[in-house]
């Protein structure tokens, strides 16, 4: 854009951007405009900035734009905005025309990912959906088909920016679109398993990356004419060999040493000799043996499983482990000595040892090939020591040689087992290589891939202007050659055949005294001065510095010679070859014939000039798509967005570059639609025209704004550089011009309706205060006939106190004398009372000792005969023992009833006086003590019978028996005292003796008369029958005392009834009479027994 272009763009109001030290632009809004400059501020700070250094800002979008060419502004800050905007929302991927720019998240987004999201851009057009790198695969893919013509994808981006990743992701779309859905180890999983087996052998922690490549890749995957991927290859760039037996902290190695030394199993180890990564020289130069989030042991297994898809056997898989572990072995050899180098330590032997057992060669042949040195000439071969420092330098020259031949031994094994199809449509290359960069130190690495990368963006430049001028041609619209900056120069200075910087170094390193030193003093005399992309540094001659496409790069010479050589040793080729194994004969084949000297020189720029010349070729067949990965911030956190660094890999990237080379031309367009559409309002006549075609319009529209060097074609309008700002400069013009007029109107109106709201607001006062005048005086009103009604509640009140007053007193006078008179009758009354209650105990006590009198007789009367009756049945019992035992036994039984029974008789005479339900539950126990009489007969009899059964059983009822007749000698006694004479007493106690003795003398007798016992049993039966008759005779001579009883009571019921109507009538004449009655009689006692 002209200066005088970007001076009609900038005017007072707007926002633009400034160049800024720490965030490279900074958007700022210009208050005033002069001639040569405007007067920005920036964060309430004004500063004078010359138009050539301010860019007009875009209009402000929610989100930016997914494709940058659509910017009205098209510019580096608009460009780094717009990305940074996008990547606060996770919209990592814009386009910049056909371009994908990818920025790194560094968080996983695993919606934007997966099957569902392939199936979404399979088959749709680049640009109808979002950015995605699907989509660029998907465009390429469905290029490849439709044109039947070669495709490439360029993959570059600075170490960390996600190349590796982008990658994956791509060949995984392309298994995706391409497989065949077959069993078994198809081609498709055998590319995408190639990626996990090359990282594992190729990728190693940086400062920048946790998984950075450390090689370039270049996979081309192939298809037949139904798409359908049929075979691929891989080729690998520029491995890093120094990384090997050289890191710094907090680096790591390559990632297969730490998973085999975590991940191999016990046998395994014990067979490699392996130890703790710790404990190796190679590993331990770094603090660092662990990655975040990754496992060792399980990335390990993963590992051996690609090594199986792929198709390496595991007995190859076992020669690998081999070599890895001889590695790392002879890295653990020391060295010391003075001029002739030797083993510092029995640690070291050994290590040497078990590297010679792992290699399957020779012990002194590897000790030859660490510490000697053959040198052959042409007369004659001879053997020399080399001293300490060359022993080191062989020792790490062997583990280089190595591990390089392992790893391209590795990618042949890799594509000899995809293998390749000659008869394939057509390809797809995905490159993913490192891209442009710039360190403090430069070393012969970074030469290198800024030399592939300067290559990478000559063929970046060439396609960018060759799409410029197929959408020319398309849209058929005229246009002359767009110039842009070529980098040829650049490549002629580096890859020159007699003066370039590669082929000066071949030259140096073939001399065996040259060093760093020499080499800078021929690249300063070649070239100091005579290129203007080739400068010295004033206070340093061993660097030199080269303009490249993304800015000047300062490279130290210490070690260009020593990394350009790329040396095999005869001794170490000659151990090699004595190998017993046959894979190490595969990777080391016998060298063809014989070599005169003692080291072959192989220059590694050399060869890696040659292959980025195939690769070049390679890439000019096919059609390139372009994906730029960026780092958004060198602390590997998410959401932190480095303008600065970003800016940096943009222009490192080419992306500016080809906003550059699109400015050039018509970097403006638009569809007609979305020009009438944006820009209609500059002519509305035009725009308004319904009949009037679009194409005239667009005409209209840029006659109006007196634009020239525009070009309509055939669907687009295409504008110079600064014509898009122009009209939109115009177009605000317009709009502000217009919102003038609205503004005169909005105000018109605002005035109105504050007016009105004013009036309103007046009439609503002045109602209010009407209101309030009226309330107070109905207010007043209201007082004053609260007043009154106060008034006439006041004179009620007072009356009503006065009479109430009165009546309390007539009230309390009345009560007065009412309750002297009713005391009065209370006294008379109470004393009558006392009169009645006086006789009325005196006639009870007269009935109670009545009574008494007649009970006391009565039970005298019933003890003397039931003492008579006793006595008389106790005679007869008495002359029944006599006879035999058995009846002996029930005259006791009986006579302890009889006993029993006077003491009831006696007791019952005692609480007769407490109640006659005494004597009824009395009763019930004579019936029960009678019913156990009998059961007691009836066990008598059964125990007589029980004596018949054998004489020990008589034995036994005999001493029943005594003790029997002893308590009833007892009782009898007892009873006879209280009713019979000492004499009788005596007698009966000297006849139960006899008795007894003659019951004791007669024991035989007793079998003999059994009979007669059992009759006499019967005869008990009959007399306690006799006994129970007695009882209910006794219970009937109660029945008719109970029934006297009940006939006394109610006699004296009927007496107080007689009293009780006496009185009643003796009250009824006082009242009538008026003067107080006679006492009455007290009424008679109440009975005993309701007492």
């Amino acid at each position: 854009m002209t200066q005088e272009a970007n001076n009609t763009l900038v005017v007072a109001g707007n926002e633009v951007w400034v160049r800024d030290k720490e965030q490279a632009w900074i958007l700022g809004q210009v208050t005033e405009t002069e001639e040569e400059q405007a007067i920005v501020t920036v964060d309430k700070t004004e500063h004078k900035v010359k138009y050539s250094e301010c860019h007009r800002a875009n209009p402000k979008t929610h989100g930016g734009v997914e494709d940058m060419t659509k910017l009205p502004f098209l510019h580096e800050p608009g460009v780094l905005h717009n990305i940074d905007i996008r990547y606060e929302l996770d919209e990592i991927y814009t386009y910049t025309g056909s371009i994908l720019i990818a920025v790194n998240p560094f968080h996983k987004l695993p919606h934007m990912y997966g099957p569902h999201m392939m199936d979404q851009y399979k088959g749709v057009n680049l640009g109808e959906l979002s950015p995605h790198v699907f989509a660029v695969a998907d465009s390429c893919f469905r290029a490849m088909i439709r044109e039947e013509k070669n495709q490439s994808i360029l993959v570059s981006g600075e170490s960390g920016a996600g190349k590796t990743e982008t990658t994956k992701l791509i060949m995984q779309y392309l298994a995706y679109v391409g497989g065949r859905n077959t069993d078994g180890r198809s081609v498709e999983q055998q590319v995408l398993e190639s990626n996990p087996l090359l990282e594992a052998f190729g990728n190693a922690k940086t400062s920048r990356n946790d998984n950075s490549s450390r090689f370039g890749k270049y996979v081309e995957i192939q298809f037949d004419a139904s798409g359908r991927i049929s075979g691929a290859a891989v080729r690998t760039y520029l491995l890093e060999r120094s990384r090997l037996v050289q890191i710094a902290d907090p680096e790591r190695n390559y990632h297969i040493f730490y998973q085999l030394c975590a991940g191999a199993s016990p046998e395994l180890k014990e067979e490699l000799h392996l130890r703790p990564a710790q404990e190796f020289s190679y590993l331990n130069q770094s603090k660092c043996y662990e990655l975040n989030g990754v496992d060792n042991a399980e990335e390990f297994a993963r590992t051996q499983k690609a090594m199986s898809i792929i198709g390496i056997s595991e007995e190859d898989q076992n020669q690998v482990w081999r070599i890895l572990a001889a590695i790392l072995h002879l890295g653990n050899c020391k060295f010391d000595g003075e001029d002739e180098a030797k083993f510092a330590d029995e640690e070291s032997e050994l290590s040497v040892k078990h590297a010679a057992e792992l290699l399957n060669a020779d012990l002194d042949l590897l000790h030859k090939a660490l510490m000697m040195r053959t040198f052959v000439t042409i007369e004659q071969t001879f053997v020399r020591p080399i001293e300490p420092a060359g022993a080191v330098a062989s020792r790490d020259s062997l583990a280089k040689t190595l591990y390089q031949k392992l790893f391209d031994w590795l990618v042949g094994a890799i594509n000899s087992s995809i293998g390749q199809d000659p008869n394939a449509k057509a390809f797809i290359g995905v490159l993913d290589i490192y891209g442009f960069e710039s360190f403090k130190k430069n070393s012969f690495e970074q030469f290198c891939i800024n030399l592939a990368n300067e290559k990478l963006q000559q063929h970046f430049n060439q396609h960018v202007f060759k799409m410029e001028q197929e959408e020319y041609e398309r849209e058929k619209i005229d246009w002359s050659y767009i110039d842009f900056v070529d980098n040829q120069d650049v490549l002629d200075l580096i890859e020159g055949k007699v003066t370039g910087v590669l082929a000066l170094l071949d030259e140096q390193c073939r001399f065996p005294k040259a060093n760093h030193e020499n080499f800078s003093t021929k690249l300063a005399q070649n070239h100091k001065g005579k290129h203007k992309r080739f400068s010295v540094p004033r206070h340093c001659e061993t660097e030199f510095n080269l303009e490249h496409y993304a800015g000047q790069v300062c490279y130290d010479t210490l070690y260009f010679l020593d990394k350009n050589k790329d040396f095999v040793v005869l001794d170490h080729q000659t151990m090699l070859e004595s190998s017993t194994s046959g894979f190490i004969q595969t990777i080391f084949p016998k060298l063809e014939g014989e070599s005169h000297s003692s080291m072959k020189f192989s220059s590694v720029g050399s060869r890696f000039k040659t292959q980025l010349a195939d690769l070049m070729k390679a890439l000019n067949t096919t059609e390139p798509h372009y994906v730029r990965c960026i780092k958004p911030n060198n602390l590997n956190k998410p959401s932190v967005f480095e303008k600065a660094n970003v800016l940096h890999q943009l222009r490192c990237g080419g992306v500016l570059e080809a906003v550059r080379i699109s400015c050039a031309g018509y970097p403006s367009r638009k569809t007609v639609e979305e020009f009438v559409d944006r820009f209609g309002l500059l002519d509305t006549a035009a725009w308004l025209d319904e009949n009037k075609p679009e194409r005239d319009v667009v005409l209209a529209i840029l006659g109006a704004a007196k634009l020239e060097g525009w070009q309509i074609g055939l669907t687009k309008v295409f504008l110079r550089s600064g014509q898009m700002a122009s009209l939109e400069n115009q177009r605000t013009v317009t709009l502000n011009n217009a919102a003038s007029v609205l503004q005169k109107y909005v105000r018109r109106f605002l005035a109105q309706a504050e007016y009105r709201k004013k009036r309103r607001a007046a009439m609503k006062i002045q109602s209010l205060v009407r209101g309030g005048l009226a309330r107070k005086l109905a207010e007043r009103i209201r007082r004053d006939k609260a007043a009154l009604t106060v008034q006439t509640y006041a004179r009620r009140w007072r009356a009503r106190r006065a009479f109430l007053t009165l009546r309390r007193a007539a009230v309390a006078l009345q009560s007065g004398a009412r309750g002297m008179f009713a005391r009065t009758l209370v006294r008379k009354l109470r004393y009558e009372n006392s009169a009645i209650v006086l006789q009325k105990y005196i006639r009870r006590h007269l009935c109670t000792a009545g009574l008494r009198k007649k009970r006391r007789a009565a039970t005298v009367f019933q003890c003397a005969w039931r003492c008579k009756q006793a006595k008389r049945e106790l005679r007869r019992r008495k002359a029944a023992a006599k006879e035999t035992g058995a009846l002996l036994t029930a005259k006791a039984t009986l006579e302890k009833q009889l006993k029993d029974l006077e003491w009831r008789v006696e007791l019952d005479k005692r609480l007769w006086h407490d109640s006659e339900k005494h004597h009824l539950e009395e009763l019930d126990k004579l019936k029960a003590e009678l019913a156990a009489v009998k059961a007691a007969a009836d066990a008598a009899q059964a125990t007589l019978a029980a004596e018949t059964a054998a004489r020990a059983e008589a034995e036994k009822a005999l001493e029943e028996e005594r003790a029997g007749r002893a308590s009833l000698a007892a009782e009898a006694a007892e009873n006879q005292a209280r009713s019979a004479s000492a004499a009788e007493v005596a007698e009966a106690q000297a006849k139960m003796v006899a008795a007894e003795e003659e019951a004791e003398a007669s024991l035989a007798r007793i079998r003999v008369e059994m009979e007669a016992a059992r009759q006499d049993a019967e005869l008990a039966k009959e007399k306690a029958a006799t006994a129970e008759a007695g009882a209910k005779e006794l219970e009937a001579q109660l029945e008719a005392l109970t029934q006297q009883f009940a006939e006394l009571q109610e006699e004296t019921k009927r007496l107080e009834g007689e009293n009780a109507a006496l009185q009643k009538g003796l009250a009824t004449a006082k009242v009538v009479n008026g003067d107080a009655a006679p006492a009455a009689r007290p009424p008679l006692a109440p009975a005993s027994g309701a007492e």
